[in-house]
């Protein structure tokens, strides 16, 4: 279900999962046009809720986080981004790239 290309719309940035392990770690990459070095990604189950949590480390993402909830009535990744570089959360929704 999170497997694919995931574009948040109100920037054009790219989250792709390219692997999901039994372990809930995620193979992702993060396209902001350009490659953004991910730290680690993982997936877990909350109840019956899918959450995910991507940490960016890359020039001017000094720790930047996205805590996302899958939600499949919409298949989007809804949640918070935090910009560790200004110190703020925005919410966010990534819809599934076709």
């Amino acid at each position: 279900m999170l497997l694919g290309r995931w574009l948040r719309p109100d920037g054009g940035y790219i989250f792709e999962v390219k692997q999901a392990g039994d372990d809930g770690k995620l193979d992702a990459v993060y396209l902001n046009p350009n490659p953004t070095h991910v730290a680690r990604a993982s997936a877990s189950r909350d109840g019956p809720e899918v959450k995910v949590f991507v940490e960016l480390r890359d020039v001017n993402y000094p720790g930047s986080t996205y805590t996302l909830t899958y939600d499949p009535a919409t298949d989007q990744l809804k949640g918070i981004y935090f910009q560790a570089a200004q110190q703020q959360s925005f919410e966010v929704v990534f819809v599934r790239a076709r």
